[in-house]
């Protein structure tokens, strides 16, 4: 850590608005590990330094389907930095086995941690997560960019941030930028936990950050094809099934060639063909986007789906609309529930006071789904309150803000009826 970084903490100043540019990494750029032999040299370097481990992973994300990490980058006090192509590798079990019991460093850890996982790294002590840190000291920019540049006087060219990382070979621009994402991270992890123990907010982030460890996994969704662009113009059970047909079609298709579904075909061609009023295969071979490269390569795929669809029995095709899980949306609770629609209304007003004088997110308070659930179906007692809460994933620094501010809301409230007499 710098000097200027050092009297900033005890100063409790923001760093010089002026940044210096990073272009390269300070020791020069690492060589790609891709032979057992280099991970074994990685290996060692990593033991032999101290303190915990910054990560980082890129990933092909609209461009393959799969999330898998296509470059890995880490750096440690003592060790430097290294980058791992973790496409020549098994696995990565033996890193692992050099890393357990040592505290790791990512900026938003769950972005990250599914595809380090399966190539066996999870991390075993603490994790701690610099853009969660920073909403919770309520910083208002909390990319990795705008906290390396307002905290630490650096500022990191973003350009490539989108690009295919499954592309071989890497250019060396890419490179640069990978391994410039964890360049300066435990310098931030140093800094901004300083400022947390400062704010006394230190404790909340670990509880956060050992959240994001215990929930942070593949994300599993009921009917996933509902989330198809363009739903809204659907009107017609028929039509959905069409849209649900071709959605699988194309999913099987992207994952058996790992490409993204998009780029196979476009969420608003299969709203098209689901709207089109079509449903004879001349008249949808006849659909101007068919003709396109990417699209016509499986026409006649996306046309059998179709007409799979059309073929259905009435009973066999999906509501249009799922049974409600949950609250209904709140511009409805006035009409359905005027006095749930009191106790939000009070809550989300308490909250929004209570965390600009704590400098955080309102969201980071308390998630706006968990308060719905409660103050819809509030429960019996402040104590089977606490225990909902916590079932519903609160934390116990949440619980101890946000519980009383509930209670009153459930408890304490003029019913609708009182209020009417009054």
């Amino acid at each position: 850590m710098t000097q200027r970084t050092k009297n900033e903490i005890a100063e409790g100043t923001e760093p010089e608005s002026t940044s210096i540019k990073i272009v390269a990494p300070r020791e020069g750029l690492p060589q790609i590990v891709t032979t057992d032999q280099q991970l074994s040299e990685l290996i060692a370097a990593i033991a032999a330094g101290s303190g915990p481990v910054a990560l980082d992973a890129e990933r092909a994300s609209g461009f393959k389907y799969s999330q898998r990490a296509y470059l890995i980058q880490l750096r440690r006090n003592g060790s430097g930095s290294h980058l791992i192509d973790p496409t020549c590798f098994a696995n990565l079990a033996p890193l692992q086995e050099s890393l357990t019991g040592v505290d790791w460093i990512l900026h938003a850890a769950s972005q990250d941690l599914v595809c380090l996982a399966e190539v066996g790294l999870s991390p075993t002590a603490q994790l701690f997560d610099s853009e969660l840190a920073g909403r919770i000291l309520g910083y208002e920019r909390v990319g990795l960019g705008p906290l390396l540049e307002t905290q630490l006087g650096f500022s990191l060219a973003k350009e490539h941030s989108a690009a295919d990382w499954s592309t071989r070979p890497l250019p060396e621009s890419w490179l640069n930028y990978a391994a410039l994402d964890v360049e300066f991270l435990i310098e931030l992890w140093e800094l901004l936990a300083a400022k947390l123990h400062e704010a006394e907010k230190y404790h909340w982030a670990i509880q956060e950050f050992d959240h994001v460890m215990r929930t942070t996994g593949p994300i599993e969704r009921v009917d996933p094809w509902r989330r198809t662009s363009g739903m809204h113009v659907i009107r017609k059970p028929r039509e959905l099934a069409v849209v649900r047909e071709v959605w699988h079609t194309r999913d099987a298709i992207a994952r058996d060639a790992d490409i993204a579904p998009g780029r196979i075909l476009s969420d608003s061609h299969i709203v098209t063909l689901a709207s089109s009023g079509m449903s004879t295969v001349s008249e949808l071979k006849s659909l101007s986007f068919m003709h396109l490269r990417n699209v016509k390569r499986h026409a006649n795929s996306w046309i059998e789906a179709a007409m799979r669809a059309h073929e259905l029995p009435d009973s066999d095709l999906p509501p249009l609309k799922l049974p409600a899980s949950g609250p209904p949306a709140p511009r409805n609770w006035e009409s359905r529930n005027p006095q749930a629609w009191r106790r939000l209304e009070f809550t989300r007003a308490a909250l929004v006071e209570i965390a600009t004088k704590l400098e955080l997110p309102t969201e980071n308070l308390m998630t706006p789904e968990t308060v719905r659930k409660v103050l819809w179906a509030p429960p019996e007692t402040p104590s089977e309150l606490r225990i909902m809460l916590a079932q519903l994933n609160a934390r116990p620094w949440q619980i101890e803000i946000v519980a009383p501010v509930l209670e009153v809301a459930i408890w304490q409230l003029p019913s609708t009826a009182e209020t009417s007499e009054l």
